[in-house]
């Protein structure tokens, strides 16, 4: 659960060659197969233990829940994330540069990046995100405000694997992902996510990774922050059962489940599950499903690192300089990578 979660945008008919919005070029490079991604999903609700992917939160009711998530009091990664920025951004300037490409990673609404734009002062600005509505919806407003910029965006679940090399001009790139969202993937995935991005930057030593890390601390802060006293990040969780009723045809009860949400020390990430209350039936794909009493989907797993673990997982992934800023209650980190 992070403030650059992308949307899951379930249309599969959207072209191959670039679209426009407002005279933006949009280049879809998603996987066309809905059948798959169907399939996908259906195979991880039979399976024991039982899951859904994070990106089926953010459906439009999702999104809206997700935006309130973030102005709790108890949710501490996006106002934290955003005071860093203010505080160090000479600093990061200073180390990343300007007059670069900046590119986007989860873009979602582009708030994150435009405000940037100021201030790195790129020659072009890509951004990339599953949603293909948010970025429709964004992009010709940062063009309409930054008329001379090249704006451009991408339509990709990254998350899957990630290949820009096709929209990468000639130019030096900041690579740009803000929220913490890297703790959606594993700590292998996100070292294999780390080198991709780093051998986009291979043969030019201008290109940086600027990226948002939350930080390991006490576990009731951690749980407070995935499981609110307003019951936000529950419904938030729940809904995500009426999406797969959408998208599978199924016929979840998210009041039949539990909001969960701990903290596995062990592991260093937090954990989100759905526990069904009583027993729970519903048919996915003619296959008649029962969910135990206490039995849980897992909906996410968001892993928190220090800083000397995140520094030494870029410096595993090929970067050889990394600086790193953090507030002083050391909540969260915000890194520059080259």
């Amino acid at each position: 659960m992070h403030a650059s979660s992308p949307r899951l945008d379930t249309r599969h008919d959207a072209p191959a060659h670039p679209i426009f919005e407002g005279n933006v070029p949009i280049v879809d490079r998603r996987e066309h197969d809905a059948g798959a991604e169907r399939d996908a999903l259906a195979a991880a609700l039979l399976a024991t233990p039982a899951s859904i992917a994070p990106k089926y939160f953010y459906d439009a009711t999702g999104c809206a829940l997700f935006a309130r998530i973030c102005e709790l009091p108890e949710y501490y990664p996006t106002r934290t994330e955003a005071a860093i920025f203010e505080r160090f951004r000479e600093e990061i300037v200073g180390a990343a540069g300007t007059g670069k490409q900046l590119i986007d990673l989860g873009a979602a609404d582009c708030a994150k990046g435009a405000a940037w734009l100021p201030w790195l002062a790129p020659v072009r600005y890509v951004a990339v995100d599953i949603a293909g509505d948010a970025l429709a919806e964004a992009l010709p407003r940062v063009a309409l405000a930054h008329p001379d910029l090249d704006v451009q965006g991408v339509l990709t679940d990254f998350t899957r694997g990630l290949d820009l090399r096709r929209e990468l001009s000639g130019a030096s790139t900041t690579w740009f992902y803000p929220g913490s969202s890297i703790g959606n993937f594993s700590p292998s995935e996100a070292l294999q996510f780390l080198q991709t991005i780093r051998g986009h930057c291979e043969g030019d030593g201008e290109s940086g990774l600027l990226i948002g890390v939350d930080t390991k601390k006490d576990a009731a802060r951690l749980r407070a922050a995935y499981d609110d006293a307003a019951g936000v990040t529950a419904a938030f969780n729940r809904n995500i059962l009426l999406h797969v009723n959408r998208v599978l045809g199924t016929g979840f009860a998210p009041v039949g489940f539990a909001h969960v949400a701990r903290y596995n020390q062990a592991a260093g990430r937090v954990e989100m599950h759905l526990e069904a209350r009583a027993p729970q039936t519903v048919r996915i794909d003619g296959i008649r499903r029962v969910y135990a009493a206490g039995e849980r989907i897992h909906t996410e797993s968001s892993y928190k690192y220090t800083p000397d673990e995140f520094t030494a997982m870029l410096q595993r992934a090929g970067f050889s300089s990394v600086q790193c800023w953090q507030d002083d209650a050391g909540d969260f980190a915000v890194y520059y990578a080259s």
